[in-house]
């Protein structure tokens, strides 16, 4: 079992046994469900019950739900943050989310903090910027009496997670007792899709993720069984699109890369996708015409 300050990195052996039947449950329940496509993408600030402060005239993006509450987590450099990008997060009001309130000091610096991934075993991964040049992951523990703890930065060095170069969107997810990590570097000169198993040595992810062109900011569905990222690859419609693809187990490659349709994709730029707990919705970042410089849109399956 390894420690780093107050982070465990592998959990406790009872904690794995449960883990590793809830993965089973699960996969086998996800194998099962027949999902449609997706529904047409709309402005998630559109939904009913949402506030109108959901998306502002500033960035917002890195949209991702909490596991537990469908809570919306975000990046954005609106008024009132503590420099930069900071994460955000909006609560679910049964039909849309609430005015985004500051994740506080404890997650948010002067820095850009940005690519939030709230997971099970109330932890939450992020991105913080070191310099224009470096970025890397970090997680801190969400205590529900106590807030965000002291975030750690996740391993550091040749071949780990971390490297001198930019580290982006962290998405974790439980399989066979093991603990996976999803993310995008550019230790090789681009945006690159890499993984690593139980903190160890980062992986250049196999299969249709990952093409000539840039592929960034990857986020895996809780079974590990779908991807979806965005890409600069041939066959967007402008800027950077959506693709998704699947496989039928997660020691498998990823199989084709998947251009998402009806209106999730635009001539302008789509990026850091993230798909909710039970897989059935569709978070976003775009820069089409809006409010802001950039906002979050939604679809449904």
């Amino acid at each position: 079992m390894m420690r780093q300050g107050n982070i465990r990195w592998r959990p406790s052996r009872r904690a794995i046994l449960l883990l590793g039947l809830t993965a089973l449950t699960t996969a086998v329940a996800a194998d099962a469900r027949q999902f449609g496509d997706w529904g047409r993408a709309f402005n998630a600030e559109s939904l009913p019950t949402s506030s109108n402060q959901l998306n502002t005239s500033s960035n917002d993006g890195c949209p991702i739900l909490d596991p537990y509450d469908k809570s919306l987590y975000m990046a954005s450099n609106r008024p009132g943050g503590h420099g930069g990008l900071d994460i955000w997060i909006a609560p679910w009001t049964g039909n849309g989310w609430g005015t985004p309130v500051n994740a506080g000091p404890e997650i948010n610096t002067a820095a850009d903090e940005f690519c939030p991934d709230p997971v099970r075993g109330n932890r939450l991964f992020f991105v913080r910027r070191s310099s224009s040049t470096n970025t890397d992951i970090y997680v801190a523990k969400h205590l529900p009496q106590r807030g965000f703890q002291t975030p750690e930065r996740l391993p550091t060095g040749d071949n780990s997670i971390n490297s001198p170069a930019e580290e982006w969107s962290p998405s974790w997810f439980e399989a066979d007792g093991h603990e996976y990590l999803y993310f995008s570097s550019t230790r090789e000169g681009r945006q690159r899709i890499y993984y690593s198993v139980d903190f160890g040595p980062a992986q250049l992810a196999p299969g249709g993720v990952n093409s000539s062109a840039a592929d960034a900011r990857p986020n895996v569905r809780r079974d590990g069984l779908e991807i979806v990222w965005d890409s600069t690859r041939f066959g967007t419609l402008g800027g950077t699109d959506i693709w998704t693809a699947t496989r039928s187990t997660v020691d498998q490659p990823w199989g084709t890369a998947v251009h998402l349709e009806n209106g999730i994709n635009s001539s302008a730029g789509e990026s850091r996708a993230s798909l909710s707990w039970d897989g059935s919705r569709l978070m976003f970042g775009t820069t089409r015409p809006g409010e802001g410089s950039a906002d979050i849109w939604t679809a449904t399956r």
